[in-house]
């Protein structure tokens, strides 16, 4: 289980963009530096900039193909080598388009070359629960989303967002595998509230009053989370230079 903060758009991904791009999108401008591994890490993106704070390669390649760690597959050292990023770009950028820049930007940077494969993992499939979606579809804008641990209970609060992205979210806090299968459509804002000691059983904690992630789910989403087998899409890195060339 992971015990981190969500920290406004830098962790909003949403594996769609995972896809093959049309079109190759390049930053205007972006610096690389290494770093050592030891500070405190970030990611923060702004309405013309990315910020990205001594995170190793791996991670970045993470965020450019908006996967979780156990999708990629690639050299050991990947985790040991830790980088800045600072990368403009317009102003009126889509937010899916800035991780692909950063794909573009490991291309020609750390000549990243890599190929997907699906493999069938044990997770879980967010589907539609028995009552019924619960949710009416929010105006389409820009997503965000925001929260974090505080004492025993997780807040994870949303806006604008598509039930792919929640079941990203969902999975980074589970540490498993959580693809869409609602069928939902549009996007939503909501707020989630659970015992964030008890994420990964559908049960409630008597310890803890507030409900559990599955509970959680189903009492204001109207959706549930079903273990099962669930094709997962890999990132097989082929190859990387260890060092990004010149900025």
């Amino acid at each position: 289980m992971m015990k981190r903060a969500i920290v406004g758009l830098a962790f909003l991904l949403n594996p769609v963009f995972a896809l093959a791009q049309d079109v190759r999108l390049t930053y205007d401008v972006a610096t690389v530096k290494l770093d050592t591994c030891g500070g405190p890490k970030s990611n923060r993106a702004s309405s013309d900039q990315i910020i990205i704070t001594d995170q190793t390669l791996k991670q970045l390649v993470v965020l450019a193909y908006s996967v979780q760690p156990y999708q990629v597959t690639g050299p050991a050292w990947m985790e040991s080598v830790c980088f800045d990023v600072n990368a403009k770009y317009p102003p009126d950028t889509k937010f899916s388009d800035r991780w692909l820049m950063l794909r573009s930007l490991l291309e020609d940077r750390f000549k990243l070359a890599v190929h997907h494969e699906s493999k069938e993992m044990p997770g879980y499939a967010l589907i539609v629960a028995k009552g019924g979606f619960k949710l009416k579809p929010s105006d389409p804008g820009e997503p965000s989303t925001s929260g974090g641990d505080q004492g025993h209970v997780w807040t994870f609060r949303a806006r604008k967002i598509e039930m792919s992205t929640l079941a990203y979210e969902l999975a980074d806090s589970l540490g498993e595998v959580v693809v869409d299968r609602t069928g939902v459509e549009g996007v939503y804002d909501f707020q989630l509230r659970w015992a964030s000691d008890d994420m990964t059983s559908p049960g409630g904690s008597d310890a803890n009053p507030s409900p559990s992630l599955f509970t959680a789910l189903q009492d204001t989403l109207g959706l549930r989370l079903q273990r099962q087998k669930v094709p997962v899409d890999t990132i097989m890195v082929d190859h990387t230079e260890r060092a990004s060339t010149e900025n």
